[in-house]
Order: structure tokens, then sequence, then C-alpha cells
């Protein structure tokens, strides 16, 4: 029987496309083992969504190639779908397969003689190198790999799974490789998504994270569109899911009708995370988002209005091209001003074949970090000041596997760490006073 290693880079979705590969492997008959080293076949699922996540992906492939010289690595991903001659060069690289046919890796698979991982016949077409590229029009690509996701430890305690229900992205940001390496917006139809929402439950999961490239998109692709608030209702409605929580959502896909139902709703995680990018209203246009400062501060608020104790996020990126101080200046007033709980800063990095890659006046690497730090500080303070608000208040959360000394981590409502006095076993629904702060968790006990 042939064994098999996924490695996994980059975003939940990748992560999801990484379960879906596993599952395909397994189906064809493959073992799945937890080592690189021991393995006929290492799949590296990359990202490429900066330079720093395409460094990632070249370095581990050369580590399985020095430690496991006679294994065959096939290269999946992003990364493989934008450069695929620049992967299919690196040492030990044997298959490079595009977004485009990542579905059918398991198929690819199978064409080793006997079965063994060894000897792969070809398909596709060779490079130079000798390495087999199998990679086609992205924008053609019609299927939508899900399967879920799990947070785990070595244990094998495994929680809150995460269901992609849809992929790719419509927008034409221009920073944004995403779109030529995942395709066109597509949706996994509600049927099939209530049916892992079913499986999930029956094996004893309570909470659910749903997730895609593009969220809030989902189902405008169907010969009848449906709205992604129709979905999560019928979720909730059809399911026995106890707690759903949503991952990103582009700020104007928080229609009134979501932020209503996820409001009203007891078992909906009280959690919003809003893609930002830039406060700077001519940073905006330049980045070709699809919104204005006021338009996005007036979601805000109608989400903290409805919620107010729901946890508010952001993706915020610094050092786009042109950005001068005082838009910098602008878009950190614009953050403070917002009723934020927690924000993903980033730092530009400029992708082959963008727009942006292409525009003058690049900000300075230096500034650009100084940037980054200066907004992290200030995530930072808001962070805290969301936190102390609530000692002394009864909180709902689940147990998760990570456990340090005394304490047992725990995930709140609203998307705050608080760690519980005890060991407590994962996957458990608890309710819990929260004592102190201490770093970016709460302290707590269990009621």
């Amino acid at each position: 029987m042939a064994t098999f290693y996924v490695e996994n880079f980059g975003c939940r979705a990748t992560q999801a496309d990484g379960a879906a590969i596993e599952r395909q492997l397994a189906e064809k008959g493959w073992r799945r083992r937890g080592d690189p080293r021991l393995v006929d076949v290492v799949v590296v699922n990359t990202c490429t969504v900066t330079s720093a996540a395409d460094h990632d992906a070249r370095a581990a492939i050369r580590r399985i190639h020095r430690q496991n010289p006679e294994c065959r690595i096939l290269v999946t991903g992003c990364y493989a779908q934008r450069a695929p001659q620049e992967v299919g060069s690196l040492p030990g690289v044997s298959w490079v397969v595009g977004n485009s046919h990542k579905h059918q890796i398991g198929e690819i698979a199978l064409r080793a003689p006997g079965g063994n991982g060894q000897g792969f016949v070809p398909l596709g077409s060779l490079d130079g190198t000798g390495t087999v590229q199998v990679v086609g029009d992205i924008f053609a690509h019609t299927e939508l790999l899900a399967a879920p996701v799990f947070e785990g430890d070595a244990a094998g305690e495994r929680t809150r799974p995460n269901l992609k229900v849809q992929d790719g992205c419509d927008n034409r940001c221009s920073f944004c490789i995403i779109p030529s390496v995942r395709g066109q917006s597509r949706s996994l139809p509600q049927d099939e998504v209530l049916r892992e929402m079913d499986a999930l439950v029956a094996a004893g999961y309570r909470e659910v994270v749903i997730s895609g490239i593009n969220l809030g998109r989902w189902g405008r692709d169907f010969e009848r569109p449906q709205t992604f608030a129709g979905l999560v209702r019928a979720v909730v409605e059809k399911t026995g899911i106890e707690r759903l929580r949503i991952s990103s959502v582009e700020p104007m896909d928080w229609t009134d009708e979501l932020i209503e139902l996820v409001a009203s709703s007891p078992r909906i995680a009280k959690h919003a995370h809003v893609p930002l990018q830039s406060g700077s209203d001519r940073i905006l246009r330049l980045m070709h988002r699809k919104y204005r400062p006021w338009h996005y501060a007036a979601r805000v608020r109608k989400i903290r209005k409805a919620m107010p104790t729901a946890a508010i996020g952001a993706d915020v990126m610094v050092g786009f091209p042109g950005e001068t101080d005082a838009d910098f200046e602008g878009n950190r007033r614009f953050i403070e001003s917002l009723p934020f709980t927690y924000l993903h800063v980033f730092t530009y990095s400029s992708r082959p074949g963008t727009p942006s890659a292409r525009m003058a006046e690049q900000v300075e690497v230096a500034v650009r970090r100084e940037r980054n730090r200066e907004l992290r500080g200030l995530a930072a303070a808001k962070k805290r000041a969301f936190l102390e608000g609530f000692v002394g208040s009864t909180l709902s959360g689940i147990t998760l596997n990570v456990r340090e000394g005394e304490y047992t981590e725990s995930l709140t409502d609203n998307y705050l760490k608080l760690m519980l006095r005890g060991r407590h076993g994962a996957n458990q629904m608890v309710t819990a006073r929260a004592e102190s702060v201490q770093g970016e968790a709460l302290l707590g006990s269990v009621c």
C-alpha cells in the first residue's frame, strides 16, 4: 500500500483543499502517515499570496527532498498554478499539479505502476527538467474541493471543523493574485453543505466554521442565484449544529439580513470579520476595492449596534504603492475610530502579474515595516481594552485541545481566548466566568 503525507501552507481554503486531497488519496487505497520522512509521496499544497509564502514553500520542498530523497514530491496549490516551471525546477519535484487539476490528484497518484507510489507514468506536459506539469486554464475550472479541516493535536483530539463552501473570486483588486490562481467564484450546493454539516454533527462536533475565498458571494453563481444569508439560515434551521461561526465576509456582503440573522440566533457566534485593507479613500480606489470608507464604517457600526459584545476584526494592508504619510495617518485614524477588537495587519507584497506590481511609487520596505508595527500596536491596545471589558462576566465557549500547565484553552462565542483553570476534555461547550486578563487571553473558571 502506497503511503503519503500532505503539507499545507496558507489560508483556510488551502487547508480545506489539503483535507480534500487526503480524502481523495485515502479513497484510492493510499495510507496517510504523519511523517514526510517515511512516505512514498509528499504532496506540498502551496500558497502564493505573498513572496514570503513562495519562499516558505521552496524551503519546505528542499527540506523534504533532503530528509527523504527517495520520495516523490507532488507540488500543487496556488504557487504551482502561478509559476509551474519555477516550482518544477526545484530538486526532488516529480509533479506540478495546478489548482486547475487539484481535484484529480487521486487519479494522478494511481498512475504509479502497482499503486506503490513509484515510477509515475507521465501525464501532462514535461518541462525541460523532466518534471511533469499538469496545469490548465483556471477560469475553465468548475470543481470545488470540500472536506472539513479540524483543529487538533498529536493526541488526536479534534475540534472546530472548518468547512469550505465557496472558492474563487470575481473581484479584481489590484494587489491580489488570488483570482488568477483560483479562478471564478463557485459555490458548494446547499444540499451538499447540509450533508457535510449533518455528518459533522453526527460525529460529535459542536462548533463548525464555514469559510471561502469570497464567502459572501456564495450562491451567486447558481442558475437560480441564492444568498449567503439564506445558506446560513438553512444551516441553522435544518441541521443540529450547536454553534456556527462565519469566517471572513466582505463589508458590502454584510447585508441587513445577515446582520439581523447573526444577532438574533443564539446558535451563531457573535463574530464578524470584515476585510478593510485601507481606511484611505484614495488608496481604496487604487486597490480597486468596491466600497468607500464611509460605506465600510456604516456597516461596522451597524454590526456593533446589533451585537454589542461581538468580536469585530479586519484585514488591513500597509505600504500599498503610492501610500503617503498622509494616507497612512488617515488610515490609522479611521481604524482608531471604529470598534475593532482585533486586526490582521499585512505588509504589502508585490505579486507578479497584478496591476499594483507595475505601479510607480513603491513604498520603501523600511517604511512599510514601521507602518505595520504602528498598526499592530493600535490593534493590541484595542484587543486589550476589549478583553478587560469582560473581566467578571460569564461567557460561553468551546474547549480546545491545547493545554498550558494547569489551564485548558477555550474559545468564546465572541472569539476570545479563555484559559480555564483545570484540565477539561476537548470539544465541550462550557459556561465560564472570566477573572482576569493575561497577555492576549482571559483567565477564568468553569461555572
